[in-house]
């Protein structure tokens, strides 16, 4: 995923899916050993179908709901768990700390609010203490250096701060520079399940209105998130999504560890046949991860390869984005777990538009086709806008799409067609049967030479499926006339006609 919630992903990692009850979809549960959140999509009819539903309505629905006053888990974290009701308490009394400072009194009325917290119960109460108060959540990387921390914050008008306490003293010196106000997250309440359940026998059903009050009044239009993309061509770009489309598509990238991966799938089924509760069912990652997951694999003893090759063949679905997945990589993966991998493709202004399908031919070097819901075109540059069949620009129309870059009028609006489709700014083309195929940038990866469109990524892509080991880059002279590469084999066997045989040169 191109851009992808650059500073959301950095507080998530792998997730499993098991049922709830009701008709509530899917909720996730994670390795215990990782700081992890427990994500749901939750659904309902009375919910996903009204377009003026709110994400903060869901949340009201889930309190209201039998399975959360029961203490089920929400969220594990450094080996602690956390209730629905733990997290929602948690979020109600931030809520009541930003609304009970000078921030603006009673409702932030979309006030921009800093979080900045590792991976953790705090981080997701955070957010949705935030919502809870009316104001929009603006999640800050704790990798972030200062310069971009300052310029985050400055360009978002951000009013306050929450902070866990292990980053205090340098957001406290950001506060002060930016004269937004500082408050220090208060940490989630962890209790064993069994006490949490005896205390919700005791008090009954939550009372999900008393305890949310009257702060669900929210469009679906109403900014909520604001996510800054990564900047590679230009300062970063703070990406206004609201309520609604959160609630269409949400999707978390993982924090990564070979080891623990590896070692999380032979937990989730230690033998053939068996599960465990907690079991992961679902993985999704980049193709670096995926390369070095391999590495890991051939670096075991036979026996360790055997048992967690055996693991990872009982996950339900595994996925891959962010960047195209060399062929190579793809098939040595499939061989070694019975995966055959998923390519999407996404980005941070409307999450996900294109998938290979979850049953039917996934093929490799491509993303698929259009998920349901969301259309698509492709534009050629020379036309103004004219859609046309051969390669151009991608153009999405989604529900999930964002409302606007922030306090930037004039790129938003010239970042969408009259029809309303977002410019993605990726060249793409399509095959025989419909499936799309990215190019790459048309900034950055499409070079003109010779009369000639030349993708980088599609020649960087032969290249690599070359049987020995190369290190490839692409240049070109200063009249851009001319694209030259260069090889650096680690064994001379290669020669030109071989080359040329592989290339379409």
């Amino acid at each position: 995923m191109r851009n992808s919630f650059r500073t959301f992903n950095k507080h998530f990692t792998f997730i499993s899916f098991r049922k709830l009850p009701h008709s509530f979809g899917y909720v996730t549960s994670s390795s215990s050993t990782h700081p992890t959140f427990s994500f749901s999509q939750f659904r309902s009819s009375s919910h996903s179908s009204s377009p003026s539903s709110s994400f903060m309505e869901v949340l009201k629905a889930i309190a209201k709901q039998d399975f959360a006053s029961h203490g089920n888990v929400a969220i594990r974290a450094d080996q602690k768990s956390y209730s629905y009701m733990q997290i929602i308490s948690s979020a109600q009394k931030i809520s009541n700390l930003l609304c009970g400072s000078n921030v603006k009194a009673g409702n932030l009325g979309g006030a921009r609010i800093g979080i900045v917290a590792k991976p953790s119960a705090e981080f997701v109460a955070a957010v949705l203490g935030t919502w809870l108060s009316g104001g929009v959540a603006v999640p800050l990387a704790v990798s972030y250096p200062e310069v971009e921390l300052l310029y985050v914050m400055n360009n978002s008008d951000t009013s306050a701060i929450l902070s866990t306490e292990d980053h205090s003293e340098l957001m406290q010196n950001i506060a002060n520079k930016t004269s937004s106000q500082f408050f220090h997250l208060p940490p989630v309440a962890n209790k064993s399940l069994e006490k949490s359940r005896d205390e919700h026998s005791q008090n009954g059903k939550i009372d999900a209105d008393g305890i949310l009050l009257e702060k669900f009044e929210r469009s679906s239009q109403d900014p909520a998130l604001i996510l800054y993309t990564s900047g590679t061509t230009g300062k970063p770009k703070g990406v206004v999504h609201t309520h609604g489309s959160i609630i269409a598509q949400v999707e978390f990238l993982p924090k990564f560890s070979v080891g623990g991966i590896w070692k999380r799938w032979r937990e989730s089924y230690p033998t053939e046949g068996s599960k465990a509760d907690d079991a992961t069912t679902v993985f999704t990652g980049v193709p670096t991860m995926y390369a070095r997951l391999i590495q890991g694999y051939r670096a075991m003893d036979p026996e360790l390869q055997a048992v967690s090759a055996s693991a990872a063949r009982n996950l339900r679905l595994m996925m891959c984005g962010s960047s195209a997945l060399p062929q190579p990589v793809m098939q040595e993966w499939e061989a070694i777990t019975g995966h055959r991998l998923l390519e999407r493709y996404g980005m941070t202004e409307f999450v996900m538009a294109l998938s290979n399908p979850l049953k039917g031919e996934r093929k490799a070097g491509t993303v698929g086709k259009p998920l349901p819901g969301v259309q698509v075109k492709i534009l050629a540059d020379e036309e103004h806008g004219n859609e046309i069949n051969e390669a151009g620009e991608l153009c999405v129309k989604s529900p999930s799409l964002f409302k606007e870059y922030w306090k930037l009028p004039e790129v938003t609006k010239e970042s969408f067609t009259e029809e309303g489709f977002f410019k993605t700014g990726d060249a793409v083309t399509t095959d025989k049967d419909g499936y799309y195929i990215i190019l790459g940038r048309t900034s950055a990866d499409i070079i003109k030479a010779g009369g000639y469109k030349l993708s980088a990524l599609e020649i960087e892509s032969v290249i690599i499926e070359l049987s020995q080991n190369v290190v490839s880059w692409a240049y070109h002279t200063k009249n851009m006339e001319k694209l030259l590469v260069q090889l650096s084999c680690q064994k001379l066997m290669l020669n030109e006609s071989e080359m040329k045989s592989q290339s379409r040169l």
